[in-house]
């Protein structure tokens, strides 16, 4: 794997309960240098990034809040992870509110466009979040990034995304909460939507090796983007959108050491960790050690799976 680099995004604007902000500080402190080191892979750090100025922009939906930073952190998080995979390297986002994801997904879809191949997109999440700014009904726009990614319109406010990712390169996995008007709209593409319910039939490993397949096939990049909240809240409470019924300790790990042994992963989104919300610093900690999976740690070396 290339030398990893941290970009810190602390970003509060996607939502109204603060604390994300506070999520690049807690994964360093948790140890995600020293995490990401040990299993021998080059790091750098470069940082937190700031607020540039913001646009003047607007929107027809009175409801939707903070419109001109979110707008601003995506433009500026499409330029630093796009220079991240230019200079070689593996970006991890750390958030901050998943509106990043407008930013970092464009990011790797800019690079993704210049190399000529095809961006694949990982949704861990409890929620879809397919609503567009004008279909939002509680104004958040974390709640809107796959929707942009995706090329729904109504994000006129916003860069234009630099290639939409088409729906069979998208897989939603650990879904469990989903607006109606999210529903309709994703029901309208080809989107794989692993929901609790198909996990709980099939497993984990089937339907995420048939997309891991995909992507290998069509010799794609695949940017990861993890939500606090695709785990169960019993064992990562640090988030402000809890959903019951999440992916286990030994289910999440699993996932990470899958991505790991198909070498496909080439960008990560850490989001919605609030720190002020944790029970002693658990789920930094614990968002950490997936990270370290992703990266190769193993209880127990095993050969990997044939291609």
């Amino acid at each position: 794997m290339p030398k990893t680099i941290l970009i810190g995004a602390p970003i509060d604007s996607g939502q109204k309960r603060a604390g994300c902000l506070m999520g690049p500080a807690a994964y360093r402190v948790a140890g995600i240098a020293h995490e990401i080191g040990a299993e021998g892979h080059g790091i750098e750090d470069w940082g937190d990034l700031a607020l540039p100025d913001l646009p003047e922009v607007t929107c027809p939906n009175p409801v939707v809040h903070d419109l001109a930073e979110t707008v601003a952190w995506a433009g500026l998080l499409m330029d630093k992870v796009d220079d991240a995979l230019s200079e070689g390297g593996f970006p991890i986002i750390l958030g901050g509110d998943h509106s990043l994801a407008l930013g970092s997904a464009a990011g790797a879809a800019a690079f993704a466009a210049r190399a000529d191949r095809p961006l694949f997109l990982l949704w861990l999440d409890a929620h879809s979040d397919f609503h567009t700014p004008l279909t939002t009904t509680s104004g958040n726009l974390h709640g809107t990034p796959l929707a942009y990614i995706a090329g729904r319109e109504g994000f006129d406010a916003f860069p234009p995304f630099p290639l939409a990712v088409p729906a069979h390169r998208i897989c939603m996995f650990g879904i469990r909460s989903v607006d109606p008007a999210e529903q309709a709209a994703m029901q309208e593409r080809d989107i794989a939507i692993n929901d609790m319910r198909v996990i709980d039939e099939r497993g984990l490993v089937a339907p995420l090796r048939e997309f891991l397949d995909r992507v290998r096939a069509e010799g794609g990049m695949l940017h990861v983007s993890l939500d606090v909240d695709f785990l169960d809240p019993l064992i990562a409470p640090a988030v402000g959108t809890t959903v019951p019924g999440g992916a286990t300790f030994r289910e999440a790990h699993l996932v990470m050491e899958l991505l790991h042994e198909s070498g496909l992963v080439t960008s990560l989104d850490l989001v919605e960790l609030n720190p002020f919300l944790d029970d002693r610093g658990m789920t930094a900690r614990l968002m950490v050690d997936l990270v370290g999976s992703l990266m190769g740690k193993k209880v127990f070396d095993r050969p990997t799976r044939s291609k």
